[in-house]
Formats: structure tokens, C-alpha cells, sequence
């Protein structure tokens, strides 16, 4: 209607002046309802098609979307593990801080677990002591066996030395025997420098090796039981709790519930326009927002990027051949920031909002090497937005009336 009204006075109204004033027809005479068409053909042509081509220029360089909405991300409550609800900190809707337990699970297994590889690192203790106790006794045990076997290679030394001096007065067979004892004793001696070398290396590899398995494995028990107590990971808002003391949690089938992160959906609007205007959207386009939760206001916003890809072309690989005619036409999905701090601090998180978004040549326009006609054209292209703007003005006026009356609800 605005753009009829616009155009109509750069046609319909000067024709209509020159029928009047220089060729003397006026209205309910020689113009009539049904001379209308013949006596203001040129200004009615004119103005259908000047209107066409404002409403194509406007809709194209300020493209304008009802396809928007403030989508947030939630995060679905999931413990580690199945188990068995033991107890629920929170309620069915409440705020949450970063590290707050929402529920605890059955832990009576985890538990033993833990205990287990407590007293394992106890009796690995234990068995450490006793290696130090028997590194102590090998070494006397070799001590005592340096001592045999000194003793018996002095009395060997002895008897040979007489057995030389006097052959005859030392029987054979006693030299003999003080052979084979010195030869057991250097035996013994072997043996206990074996069972001392054993014993450190209990003590200093396999023992401490041991220890450190055990408390590995007490590492990954208290991990365990620390999963049996699920906590918020970031700060937030629980809805639509449910979860209640006995309930078999899953985390492939049945999540606890849902977590809301802090300032979801508050920070950015996402928009989706028409494949069309895919030349026109640009980061960095300005744009204003109207919301259906927060009436009667506009929120300046602007574009910060715009999807390369629209999601109704994607697919994937499988045995199913792909039709394009069934796919529905996509639409162009672009994310704007407000450019107010707090501009979506009021807007509730999910609504829909109506979105235009402004071409914006001021460069171009002031570059040295645009013509005039082309300058004059870019200044009528930034002009019509104001049209736009009225618009989703009037849309934000009559949004609350719209819904609430003419709605039927």
C-alpha cells in the first residue's frame, strides 16, 4: 500500500493534473468509473509498474524474513554409567553454578572397589617392610657364610700345609673331606648372595611396581566413585526435572534431563531468508529485529556471518538413490548479534521474531570513481529501505493485536 501511494504520486497524480487542468475533464464528468482506464491509462500503467519494480527493488536489497528465531543450546544431563538413582539435589526447575551435584547414583560397588585397592596398597606396604626385613637376613646370611668359609679353608690350609711337611700324619681322606666343605661353603655363600640379590630386587622393582599398580588401580576406583556423582559442567538452569531416587539412568537410552546453559539463546538471533537473496546478505549488514515475546520494540542488530550451505541440499551415502524434486526449497541461514550489549536481555530464549535486514552502499557512493546515475541509483537503493522500516514497525505495532485478537485464541 505505501509503495502504491509513493509511486501513484510520480504517475497517477500528474496524470490526472494534466487531464484536469490542461485538457478540462474532471472527475464525475468526463472521468468516470468507467472512463477511468481510458482517460488515466498512462498514470495507472505507469504506477503498476513502478510499484512492481519498488516492491521487487525494496524486497531485494532489504530482504525481510518471518523465519527467525533465538535458538539456544541445551545440554542433556548423562551420568558416565548406568546406575540407580540414590539421591536428587535439585528441583524440578532451578539455577545451577558450575560444579553443582544434581544426583548421586548407587555406589555400593564403586565403594568395595575403592576399599579393595586401599588394602591392596596396605598388604603392598606390608610386603615392602618384609623385603626390607629379608634384604637385612640375606646379607647376615652372607656374612655367615664368609665366616664357614674362611674357617674351613684355614683348616684346610692347615692340614695340607702338615699333610707337605710331613706326609702320612694327616690322613688323605681328612684333606679330602675339608675339600669338599670348603667347596659347599663357597656354595652357600653363592646361595645367599642369590637370595639377597632377589630379595632387592623386591625390593626396589617389583614391590614399588606392584605399589604403583595399587594405586593406579585405587586412581581409577575413586574415578569411578567420583562418577557415581554427577555434577553441572557449566552454569545454568535445570527444567522439567523429573528424576527421582530409584530411577535407572542410561546414557545411550535414557538421559536424567536437561540442562540450560547461562545467556543460551541471548546473545545471537538466526534467521533464515530466501535462497534468492543470497547475492545481497553480507556480514556486517545492518538489521533490526521485532519479537514476538517482547512487543512494541525493535532490537538493532547486524549480520555477523552468513551459511555457505543451505541444509536442504545435504545428504548422506547410502542405497537410497536421491530425488531432487523432493527436496523442499531451502532457505539462506544467516546469524545476526545485537548491536546493543544487552539488546536480547528481555527477548525469552526460542521466540520468533520478524527480521529485515538493510543494503547499505554509503561506500560505494562515496568512492571516487562511481558516476552520478550510478550514485543517484545506489542513494534511491538505501532510500526505499526506509519504506521496509515502516513496515516492521507497523508489523511490531499491530504483532500484540495480530495475536491476541485477531488470532481467535
Amino acid at each position: 500500500m505505501f509503495e502504491l501511494m509513493l509511486c501513484s504520486l510520480f504517475t497517477l497524480v500528474p496524470d490526472y493534473l494534466y487531464r484536469r487542468y490542461r485538457q478540462g475533464k474532471r472527475i464525475g464528468q468526463e472521468i468516470t468509473l468507467f472512463s477511468m482506464w481510458y482517460e488515466l491509462r498512462w498514470g495507472i500503467t505507469g504506477c503498476v509498474m513502478l510499484t512492481i519494480a519498488l516492491i521487487t527493488m525494496i524486497f531485494y536489497f532489504h530482504p525481510s524474513t518471518t523465519s527467525a528465531v533465538l535458538f539456544f543450546r541445551t545440554m542433556p544431563i548423562l551420568p558416565e554409567g548406568s546406575g540407580r538413582v540414590a539421591e536428587v539435589k535439585v528441583g524440578f526447575s532451578e539455577p545451577i553454578r558450575k560444579g553443582d551435584v544434581l544426583f548421586t547414583l548407587d555406589s555400593s560397588k564403586q565403594q568395595a572397589a575403592f576399599e579393595t585397592a586401599k588394602r591392596r596398597i596396605a598388604e603392598v606396604d606390608a610386603q615392602l617392610v618384609s623385603a626390607k626385613v629379608d634384604v637385612i637376613k640375606s646379607e647376615a646370611q652372607v656374612q655367615q657364610a664368609n665366616s664357614d668359609l674362611k674357617q674351613a679353608k684355614d683348616e684346610l690350609d692347615v692340614k695340607s700345609e702338615l699333610q707337605r711337611r710331613n706326609p702320612g700324619i694327616v690322613p688323605q681322606r681328612d684333606i679330602e673331606k675339608l675339600q669338599v666343605l670348603v667347596d659347599g661353603r663357597q656354595a652357600a655363600i653363592d646361595a645367599a648372595a642369590a637370595s639377597k640379590q632377589s630379595a632387592e630386587v623386591q625390593l626396589s622393582a617389583l614391590l614399588p611396581a606392584a605399589k604403583a599398580s595399587a594405586e593406579a588401580a585405587l586412581d581409577q576406583a575413586q574415578v569411578d566413585l567420583d562418577k557415581t556423582v554427577i555434577r553441572a559442567g557449566v552454569d545454568g538452569r535445570v527444567e522439567q526435572f523429573f528424576l527421582r531416587p530409584g530411577d535407572v539412568v542410561n546414557p545411550l537410552m535414557r538421559p536424567a534431563g536437561v540442562l540450560i546453559p547461562e545467556g543460551a539463546g541471548q546473545r545471537g538471533l538466526q534467521a533464515g531468508f530466501g535462497q534468492i537473496e543470497a547475492q545481497v546478505l553480507k556480514p556486517g549488514m545492518v538489521a533490526e529485529a521485532a519479537c514476538t515475546s517482547l512487543p512494541w520494540t525493535i532490537v538493532p542488530m547486524v549480520i555477523t556471518s552468513v551459511q555457505d550451505y543451505i541444509a536442504a541440499g545435504q545428504f548422506r551415502g547410502g542405497e537410497v538413490l536421491i530425488d531432487a524434486g523432493a527436496v523442499k526449497p531451502g532457505t539462506i541461514f544467516a546469524f545476526l548479534e545485537p548491536i546493543e550489549k544487552d539488546g536480547l536481555a528481555d527477548v525469552t530464549a526460542g521466540s520468533s521474531c520478524i527480521v529485515n535486514a538493510y543494503t547499505s552502499n554509503h561506500e560505494v557512493i562515496a568512492a571516487k570513481d562511481t558516476g552520478a546515475l550510478k550514485g543517484f541509483v545506489l542513494h534511491a537503493v538505501d532510500a526505499v529501505g526506509l519504506v521496509h522500516a515502516m513496515l516492521l514497525r507497523i508489523q511490531a505495532l499491530l504483532l500484540p493485536i495480530k495475536t491476541l485478537v485477531l488470532s481467535g485464541h
